[in-house]
């Protein structure tokens, strides 16, 4: 059951709700065979821009398929989460800079559908029909992501409309988006606004192309408005709902970066395996080094965790609501622990196969160049574990009860996500934690949750005090264990719901111990403690229990059986 989790081209036999759906993934699926690593790797050499995948999904629908809501296209259309995020996945297999595309589209029409300009969203609806694509103008350059210091101004005309002023900085397909989505201020009452521009407008000036290491057929630009009209029908949003649009936006597209990350590490897995396997070395196969098979079951485990992870925090996405608000812990975590995990990958199997991963035809060249991108856009590293550490309290200490959420995989329009509200963290409250794992003994669950324990004792008897709660590096580092220890949770419930077998939730909780212990040592020997405290961080370093027959059983029946399923 663990090897279905993985994306495999060659047998793609997922079982979708509607023909629709299968169709573009099939579709898709077969346009990137069609075109072929070869082809490319020249286009990424090269920083060539896309025509044919534009050509693609313009002929196909297959934004119209997935980017519309229901009620603005087609009945095939919904903006339903389940396969929006599989898309990504699809995608980065092959090409971080064509998922790219995808995932800055998603970004650009966030503000939009979240907004109250009905004219603007079936013009939307329209263009998403004729194959167009969508920019998000964020960020700029003197500031990046910081919105309160954003200085694009919409200045009164003196007419009953505007005039838009300033510049926008690192935003993706700004050459050829069909409307960008752009944040800015009023000028006369300095509100936050949401408004749309055309890039074929003559008062839109694309001032570069950002190069940049990866991604290269992809479009990172800069955009400067310079005195563009903007009327009432071309603003979505203003004041606080213009914030909450930008940030509710960046919860949708940013989670697609975990599935981007699985994507890429899939494909990579794939390669290495498959060149490992079939080298000789010294008389024997590369894959027959010890050292080597522990290369392949460590990352075979960390990137299914990673996908039982991501799908398990699609679930409690899906299954948002105004009462039930968890996703805004578990998206950050999806943003940061499921990409750094991946890059974590990509190391160790460049580990094993060593000089052919920089060989230029290899998929491997490209994914180690684009994987620390992903984790490091806009800062997303440590933004989003000092957001975690907004939860910790009532994660530990006020547990109330909810409902068991199943497995949601089913087809459905997912409209909650475009009436988020921003706000009220101290508001969203947990179940006991300590439910996923009961009835669960296994041994290295059962050292992980002591782990677990440890650090609830240390954040109840040996708390920060003020000075170390001023300390932001000091508490980003308990973030991170914290972080992991959700992680682990949501990785715990998704080995019950997909079957998951001993041996691999043995080997996944392995490297969790493992990683928490390290945490914990890097906060005894970076920080000053008191001596309450480094008594619990030290007691908090435990070593896995050690099995070689059951390592040795994953690699014959799950990691070794890769070689050569997809080439």
């Amino acid at each position: 059951m663990s090897n279905r989790l993985l994306l495999n081209p060659k047998r793609y036999d997922r079982v979708h709700p509607d023909d629709k759906t299968r169709q573009v993934m099939e579709k898709t699926i077969d346009f990137f065979e069609r075109k072929g690593l070869k082809s490319l790797k020249e286009d990424d050499q090269h920083s060539r821009w896309y025509d044919d995948f534009l050509r693609f999904i313009k002929e196909e629908r297959v934004f119209a398929t997935l980017l519309t809501p229901a009620g603005y296209g087609e009945p095939d259309s919904r903006f339903d989460l389940t396969r929006v995020c599989e898309y990504n996945e699809i995608t980065a297999f092959y090409s971080l800079a064509h998922q790219y595309c995808y995932q800055v589209s998603i970004l650009g029409l966030g503000p939009i559908w979240m907004g109250d300009n009905e004219e603007v969203k079936r013009r939307t609806a329209q263009l998403l029909s004729e194959g167009g694509i969508f920019g998000f103008g964020m960020s700029e350059r003197a500031h990046g992501a910081d919105l309160y210091s954003n200085k694009m101004k919409l200045f009164p005309d003196g007419k009953g409309g505007y005039l838009a002023d300033g510049g926008k900085y690192y935003i993706g397909n700004a050459n050829e988006a069909a409307l960008i989505s752009t944040f800015g201020r009023y000028a006369d009452n300095d509100e936050f606004v949401f408004f749309v521009v055309s890039p074929q407008h003559r008062n839109y000036k694309l001032v570069k192309k950002i190069s940049t290491s990866g991604v290269r057929p992809a479009y990172v630009g800069e955009y400067e408005l310079i005195g563009y009209p903007i009327t009432r029908g071309d603003i979505l949003s203003s004041g606080a709902r213009a914030w909450d649009a930008g940030l509710s936006t960046v919860n949708i597209g940013k989670f697609q970066l975990g599935f981007a990350s699985i994507g890429i590490c899939t494909h990579a897995l794939y390669e290495a395996i498959n060149h490992a396997s079939n080298r000789v070395l010294y008389g024997k196969k590369v894959t027959d080094f010890p050292h080597i098979k522990k290369i392949f079951v460590d990352s075979y485990c960390r990137l299914i965790a990673m996908k039982l992870y991501a799908l398990r925090s699609l679930d409690y996405f899906r299954s948002s609501s105004a009462q039930d608000r968890r996703y805004l812990l578990f998206n950050p975590i999806q943003k940061m622990k499921v990409t750094t995990q991946a890059m974590k990958v990509i190391d160790m199997l460049l580990d094993a196969i060593v000089a052919k991963g920089f060989e230029q035809e290899t998929y491997f060249e490209s994914a180690i160049r684009d994987i620390g991108m992903i984790p490091r856009l806009e800062g997303t590293t440590h933004v989003n574990i000092a957001l975690v550490i907004k939860f910790m309290r009532n994660y530990f200490f006020n547990p109330v009860d909810y409902p068991e959420i199943p497995r949601r995989d089913e087809p459905g329009d997912d409209s909650y996500l475009f009436a988020q509200t921003t706000g009220g963290l101290s508001g969203v409250t947990f179940p006991d934690y300590r439910r996923a794992y009961r009835g669960v003994e296994l041994p290295n669950v059962k050292v992980f949750l002591e782990q677990v324990e440890l650090f609830r004792g240390f954040l109840a008897d040996a708390a920060p005090d003020a000075e170390q709660s001023r300390n932001i590096d000091y508490m980003l580092a308990l973030g991170e264990m914290f972080t992991l220890i959700v992680y682990a949770q949501l990785i715990m419930e998704n080995c019950r719901i997909y079957q998951i077998g001993d041996e691999l939730v043995e080997g996944i909780f392995n490297l969790l111990i493992r990683e928490f212990s390290h945490y914990a040592l890097d906060q005894v020997t970076n920080y000053a403690n008191t001596g309450k405290q480094e008594q619990y961080l030290r007691e908090m370093m435990k070593k896995p229990v050690l099995n070689q027959e059951q390592e040795n059983r994953l690699w014959t029946r799950q990691v070794s059986v890769l070689n050569g399923v997809y080439e």
